[in-house]
């Protein structure tokens, strides 16, 4: 592999002028090109560029991810990689080597995860604009209870946009939720740093443990984090929950919470690929009722 020319020198000025010597692509996403890169220093980096011409909403999902990183990783540095460099445009983080999840993995990730919700913070939300994938996510710094605040600046905001696909009886099912999310919400706990978008993807198993990605990080639930590993299933769950369990017991009535925390994800799948989610956020909705 080769070094592009912008590719290499945008890099290089980002890290203080340490020379790509080869970079190549290693995927897409969103909005963007992946690559990986090696250093003139035998390190090999992570970059995560976007495509063409940067518009104001890739910017910032840009920042908000490399901010949401930085904060994460000042409450547990073993479970978050470093961002090495970023600007309006570029993302720049270690390269990670996965292999296959174990059970002691799992079992460590677990008590990191405890560790970095150990950190509660003063307010849900977060001091950045939010995004959750290309969705924009209301991180407006609220104090008072988790549950008005869920309601509020999570699953009113999508409720328009997933309407046409929920049709009026799925959508009354959500309206419920909020209605009643007073008596849904389990015992007050304060607001803990969370990724906010752990599914199995955002997980990097590797030869020094499970690091975490992609966050949509702010202070919200630590149930959240776990119901969305238990959304769309990941190695070793068992083993991670009994872990996390043992350093931060959770709140009796968990098991009963999970549908609640997962709407909002599936509100989000709902809007970004239509109606193929539909079923799961309508049964969802009607398990956090009936709980």
């Amino acid at each position: 592999m080769s070094a592009s020319g912008d590719l290499a020198s945008d890099v290089s000025r980002l890290l203080g002028g340490t020379a790509v010597t080869a970079a190549a692509p290693a995927g897409r996403g969103h909005a963007w090109t992946l690559y990986r890169a090696r250093l003139a220093d035998g390190r090999d980096i992570f970059v995560k560029r976007a495509l063409g011409e940067h518009d104001s909403a890739t910017t910032a999902i840009l920042h908000a991810e490399a901010e949401g990183l930085r904060w994460l990783r000042a409450a547990a540095t073993d479970l978050v990689p470093p961002v090495l460099a970023a600007d309006d445009h570029t993302l720049i983080l270690p390269w990670l080597t996965p292999i296959e999840p174990t059970r002691a993995a799992a079992e460590r990730l677990g008590i990191a995860l405890a560790g970095l919700h150990s950190h509660a913070t003063d307010a849900y939300g977060a001091p950045w604009g939010g995004w959750i994938a290309t969705l924009p996510q209301d991180n407006s710094r609220v104090t008072g209870e988790w549950g008005r605040w869920y309601a509020r600046h999570r699953l009113q905001p999508l409720l328009p946009a997933a309407a046409p696909v929920l049709g009026r009886a799925g959508v009354r099912l959500f309206e419920q939720v909020v209605d009643r999310i007073d008596d849904l919400a389990g015992p007050p706990e304060p607001p803990s740093r969370i990724h906010g978008d752990l599914w199995s993807g955002n997980l990097m198993w590797t030869r020094d443990g499970v690091l975490i990605i992609d966050p949509a990080a702010h202070g919200g639930h630590r149930e959240t984090d776990l119901a969305m590993l238990r959304l769309f299933g990941v190695p070793g769950l068992d083993r991670i929950l009994g872990a996390y369990g043992e350093c931060f017991p959770l709140s009796p009535g968990f098991e009963h919470r999970v549908a609640l925390h997962q709407l909002y994800p599936l509100l989000v799948h709902v809007v970004l690929f239509g109606g193929g989610y539909r079923d799961q956020a309508v049964d969802a909705a009607g398990r956090a009722l009936a709980s």
